[in-house]
């Protein structure tokens, strides 16, 4: 994209400067003025037409590049390009008019033109600068991708009509011709300076795309940290461009020594990029993690980005006007002048983000990209000090390259460990933070790789004691870890297991995300799958593939699995005929592109290409993020699929179950036999489900009991709307562990308990279950840290003998389920009827914890009453009776008895899972 929209302006600077031309000469001719200014009002006007045609525009893009070719060749990467051109170029082209029309229309004379030409570039930088942070952190939040569009193409409307304006008043047009400069007598100076604008501009923007890489490897690859490093990249370059332009005289030396010093100022920055992750991590623990801190953190780590950044990309800001400022007296046609020079620098630019930014990521990694742009920086201070001074030969640019390169080759490469090391997620001062990068601890890395889209890195350790002592590997992109084959097997084999036993079939499978490949394998191993498509859209991904065979029955070799090198949404949208299971186990939405995966557009398509019967699963996650991200998840997902379910993995981690069809439950009994099967109970085995409760206990809300739900409706996030990326981004910064909503009592909580399929299997009990169900269930969601242990320990204790509860309840301690779990246990028995807990006289503190726990604990397959709440609350006490606290608290728990809708002080957790 980058690219694109710098090769448009290119080609808008080489044609608008023949435009201005052009309308110079006609003026004169007929000795009239020039009405460059009314031209330049309508080019503006026709970008706000343009942008305010360009949401049908691009829905009309999305449907025609389903007919051009995907995946990772050549002739694909050519369709991508050629669509996105088709689709931003024309603007861009526009926009190209500004620095040639402006520099001839408003130039007083010739020793005018360089400050007047270096203020409208840097103004004109300026105000990308404040749209790139715009965009971010209001604009797009707030209005929407389309809301945006049509916003900004009214203000260019309006800019248009204002220069149409200023260009109806006549006025005096500046002489700009003159005479070559003495010394440039003879000598061709156009096509070096032309070349020394193309490097530049190549290696800047070399040095930009790696630098937003690392910003995200420092900060989090976040759509904040892109807008970030862009933002400061080009203020710094605005304030290097109007450095020039305050200067009255600009001596001979002033270029070639610029162009030497902007390739020394990246080349120290070079010596020190891989201590950005520990930077950011410093940097983070200045702040809280409260959601007021989150504007003034990211306020922060912009000024530390530009602090960073800011030197040597203020000097490359300055270099294209000291250039225009050497070559000036070469032409008189000022406005063609300009926009050759920008023409040269801006194709710099484009194949800076086209070879730079993504070709050379094929083969190599960020550092030597990086080395690539300091030898550019390097090649174009040598050509032009070799003009100024020995004449132009070429033996004395070689003479001064060749060093340099030498130099550059000898930098040392950067440390994988250290970038890949994820400290963004360390929100707290660890005893090493303040002591250097140096002290910072690393992990071997058996793998590493940066490719176009993402740096990937795989950590190997040994996991146990002993003879139960065995190998483990992580997924590290982009510095976040997206999968562990020891701490997340539960939850990617159970994403591949799920699916395959609730569907009427399962022969035909679509992953979305290789990852390590366990959900893949998974799949792939069941007898009855014939084929597993998998859509990846990292190389660097594919190539770690085999790190993880060991644990993924080797996924990466596997004959029924079909990897395709593509982006998920046009690989199953191009998918032939309909899958009988479909996951989707991305990264979190707040990694800058995720969030696609997540809107209603996508998971239309996906509900689409399911089979009768077919199940589709998305993960999701509870820890770093907000209850308010969660319900946006929920909602979305709940508009698409005909029925909803919600399971857990692990830990914080959800698995939502999507069907097409209309189907009021999941058959239990196909589930049993499915289960009885070798392969089903081999791959269940080995994730520690050996029988039917440990399974059923997984269940958080069963199938249609969401439809009972009325909840107040959120606006859906969705591709042209994408809310989700600005609520996940806030969730991840304050590192809360949000809460599923609760669907409330009465009829929600009936529909709910009637459709369980656990509580289907414990009916089956009329005395109630045996000890050995209990203990199944009990074990397994607190192995796995599930919120509901407690709740299954306390339905236990109603009918066990009181020693053998206590003995539970110390080896679950010893286990490490934390002992605050384990004392809400008399409570959750008082909430579950258990005639035999009374209800004690509290605090109004105590009974807010209380009250807390009864959503924290709640199971729908044995729900509370929500009239033990208000019994609980009669019996508060403050200072010895009943006081306003407790007045307030029991009007609060009447009211929940009554209408089911959560008291605001009840919302918050103060008992919360881990």
């Amino acid at each position: 994209m980058l690219a694109i929209f710098l090769g448009g302006l290119s080609a808008g600077y080489a044609l608008f400067g023949r435009v201005a031309r052009s309308i110079v000469v006609r003026a004169r001719g007929s000795n009239r003025h020039p009405p460059l200014l009314a031209v330049y009002g309508l080019v503006e006007g026709a970008i706000g037409v343009y942008a305010l045609l360009f949401p049908w525009l691009f829905r009309g893009a999305q449907h025609l590049s389903l007919w051009l070719p995907t995946g990772s060749g050549l002739v694909a990467f050519g369709a991508d390009v050629l669509l996105s051109a088709a689709l931003i170029a024309p603007p861009t082209v526009l926009m190209g008019a500004t620095i040639p029309m402006l520099t001839q229309a408003l130039a007083r004379d010739l020793g005018d033109a360089t400050r007047l030409h270096a203020l409208v570039y840097a103004t004109n930088t300026a105000g990308a600068f404040v749209g790139a942070l715009a965009a971010a952190f209001a604009l797009v939040p707030w209005l929407g991708l389309d809301g945006v569009a049509r916003a900004m193409g009214a203000i260019n409307l309006f800019a248009g009509g204002a220069f149409a304006l200023l260009g109806a008043r006549s006025g005096k047009l500046a002489a700009l011709d003159a005479a070559p400069a003495a010394h440039a007598a003879g000598v061709p100076e156009a096509p070096v300076y032309g070349l020394a604008a193309l490097l530049a501009g190549f290696a800047a923007m070399t040095c930009q795309t790696v630098l937003i890489r690392i910003g995200g490897l420092a900060l989090g690859p976040s759509e904040f940290t892109f807008a970030m490093v862009v933002a400061s990249f080009v203020l710094a370059i605005a304030v290097g461009s109007l450095a020039v332009s305050a200067r009255a005289r600009i001596g001979r030396a002033a270029l070639p020594a610029t162009l030497w010093a902007v390739g020394l100022a990246f080349g120290f920055l070079y010596l020190h990029m891989d201590e950005a992750p520990y930077w950011g991590h410093a940097l983070r623990t200045l702040f809280s993690s409260q959601p007021e801190a989150f504007h003034f953190y990211y306020g922060a780590a912009f000024l530390a980005a530009l602090l960073a950044i800011g030197p040597p990309a203020a000097l490359s800001g300055a270099v294209l006007p000291l250039i225009f400022d050497a070559v000036r007296e070469e032409m008189g046609d000022l406005g063609a002048k300009a926009g050759r020079l920008y023409s040269h620098n801006t194709i710099g630019s484009l194949l800076g983000a086209l070879i730079g930014g993504y070709a050379l990521l094929f083969w190599l990694d960020l550092h030597h990209v990086f080395r690539v742009a300091l030898a550019a920086f390097a090649l174009a201070a040598a050509l032009v000090t070799a003009h100024r001074y020995l004449g132009g030969r070429f033996a004395g640019s070689a003479a001064l390259f060749a060093p340099a390169l030498l130099a550059v080759l000898w930098l040392p490469p950067w440390q994988p460990g250290r970038l890949s090391s994820g400290l963004f997620r360390i929100r707290h001062p660890e005893p090493w933070t303040y002591r250097g990068p140096a002290a910072v601890p690393t992990w071997p890395v058996a793998f590493y790789d940066d490719d176009p889209t993402a740096s990937v890195a795989v950590l190997r350790n040994t996991v146990g004691k002993g003879h139960g002592a065995h190998p483990a590997a992580s997924l590290i992109v982009n510095g976040k870890p997206d999968g562990n084959t020891d701490a997340d097997l539960e939850t990617m084999a159970m994403a591949a297991l799920l699916p395959a036993l609730f569907a009427e079939r399962a022969e035909r499978a679509f992953v979305i995300g290789f990852g390590t490949g366990i959900t893949a394998g998974y799949l792939a191993d069941l007898e009855t799958m014939r084929e597993v498509t998998v859509a990846e859209i990292s190389p660097a991904v594919l190539r770690a593939a085999p790190e993880f065979d060991f644990a993924n029955h080797g996924a990466s070799v596997h004959p029924k699995i079909a990897l395709a090198r593509s982006d998920a949404y046009r690989a199953l949208l191009r998918s032939e005929g309909s899958f009988d299971v479909i996951v989707s186990e991305p990264s979190n939405p707040w990694v800058a592109g995720t969030e696609m995966l997540f809107s209603r557009e996508f998971l239309s398509a996906a509900r689409n290409r399911l089979a009768p019967g077919g199940v589709y699963v998305q993960w999701y996650h509870l820890y770093e993020t907000s209850d308010r991200a969660v319900d946006l998840v929920l909602q979305t997902y709940a508009s698409v699929f005909d029925r909803v379910a919600i399971w857990r993995g692990q830990f914080s981690d959800l698995l939502l179950i999507g069907r097409r069809d209309g189907a009021d439950a999941i058959d239990l009994a196909r589930v049993e036999q499915r289960m009885a099967r070798r392969d089903f109970r081999e791959a269940l085995e080995r994730v520690g489900v050996t029988q039917l409760p440990e399974l059923l206990v997984h269940e958080v809300v069963p199938l249609v009991a969401w439809d009972a739900v009325r909840r107040p409706p959120l606006a859906p996030h969705t591709l042209i709307h994408p809310r989700l990326s600005y609520e996940a981004g806030r969730g991840f910064f304050t590192g809360g562990q949000a809460r599923l909503p609760f669907l409330g009592h009465g009829e929600p909580a009936r529909v709910a308990a009637q459709s369980s399929l656990l509580g289907s299997y414990l009916a089956r009990f009329p005395g109630g279950p045996p000890d050995t169900v209990w203990r199944a269930m009990i074990d397994r969601s607190c192995g796995l840290l599930m919120p509901e242990c407690p709740t299954w320990l306390a339905a236990w204790a109603q009918t066990a003998a009181p020693d053998a509860v206590r003995a539970e309840s110390a080896r679950l301690r010893a286990q490490g389920v934390p002992g605050s779990w384990i004392t809400t246990v008399p409570l959750l028995r008082f909430l579950l009827g258990d005639p035999a807990m009374g209800s004690p006289a509290r605090s109004p503190s105590e009974l807010a914890r209380d009250s807390d726990a009864f959503f924290a604990r709640y199971a729908y397959a044995l729900p509370f009453a929500p009239q033990r709440l208000t019994t609980l609350w009669r019996q508060c006490r403050e200072k010895g009776d009943f006081g306003p606290s407790c007045a307030r608290g029991l009007a609060a728990a009447e009211a929940f008895a009554a209408t089911g809708e959560i008291p605001e002080a009840w919302r918050r957790a103060s008992v919360a899972a881990p």
